[in-house]
């Protein structure tokens, strides 16, 4: 069997912990020192990390940032299970051992240059790096739309950045972006000041409403999140005919194609099949998917 070349990327390396950030919502910002996953780590792919000594199963993590040069990698992450809140008491100069980057990632479109990123709760991640990757190109024109049901692990404030098609009110982005250049909306049903009082699909359907038909012909939409939000974004897709990538989450055990245990079902030229998330996605296209 052909491995997918994205496997031959793959490095372990005992990564230092820089620095851990809590934030309301049991979040978490950690960032390692980890130049070989820096070096590597592409929009969309994610890294296998050992949370505690004495847990032998790893977690998977989405890679949100990286800085090539000076070796370290960013995860945003939510403390949900018995591994993700043992992570949360690793403090600065412990190691951890990282396994990454792993996996298929997001591949932009120069044909459809206007990006349509959407980010759900732990979806969030991703789209930040891929924001990132797309910021430095002259071909791309992101615009980026995050949701969540607790505290942003950011203070929103409003944008100086336009963003026409956009409802009355809707001015809450993320800083981050913001200071890139980048577009960005906020998405919420906790009546956080200054979102879109919705889902990010919501959000994504009024705004898509307010483009002309040349204008959708240049949007390709990118998505992570959870499955239901995935779902509704491939509904989206479908609805006004773009295209679409979405990046899954799964359970997973090695994460490296090994036992198989992260499978979905996935539409291909030959039928329906059984692929891997790990290394077969977890970006896949979200017609064959859903």
């Amino acid at each position: 069997m052909k491995h997918p070349d994205h496997r031959e990327t793959i490095a372990l390396e005992a990564a230092e912990v820089i620095s851990h950030q809590a934030f309301d919502g049991d979040q978490y910002i950690l960032r390692l020192q980890a130049p070989e996953c820096a070096t590597l780590a592409q929009p969309g792919q994610f890294a296998h990390l050992s949370c505690d000594p004495m847990l032998a199963m790893r977690r998977p993590l989405s890679i949100m940032r990286v800085d090539a040069e000076k070796g370290w990698v960013d995860f945003l992450y939510k403390a949900v299970g018995r591994g993700t809140r043992l992570l949360a008491n690793r403090e600065a100069g412990e190691t951890l051992s990282l396994l990454g980057p792993i996996g298929k990632p997001f591949t932009f479109d120069p044909s459809r240059p206007r990006a349509l990123l959407l980010g759900g709760g732990v979806g969030i991640p991703p789209m930040v790096f891929f924001a990132e990757h797309l910021k430095n190109s002259r071909d791309s024109q992101p615009l980026v739309l995050m949701g969540s049901e607790v505290p942003f692990p950011f203070t929103g404030r409003p944008s100086r950045i336009m963003v026409p098609g956009m409802p009355d009110g809707v001015i809450a982005a993320m800083p981050l972006l913001d200071d890139w250049g980048v577009a960005s909306r906020l998405a919420s049903l906790q009546g956080y000041s200054g979102c879109f009082e919705g889902y990010i699909t919501d959000l994504a359907r009024r705004w898509l409403d307010e483009q002309n038909d040349e204008q959708r012909r240049q949007i390709s939409v990118y998505a992570c999140g959870p499955h239901p939000m995935l779902a509704a974004v491939a509904k989206l897709a479908n609805d006004y005919k773009l295209s679409c990538q979405v990046s899954l989450e799964e359970y997973m055990a090695c994460a490296v194609g090994g036992c198989a245990g992260c499978v979905v079902k996935v539409q291909t030229p030959e039928g329906a099949a059984m692929k891997r998330v790990c290394v077969d996605g977890p970006v896949f296209e979200a017609s064959t998917v859903f």
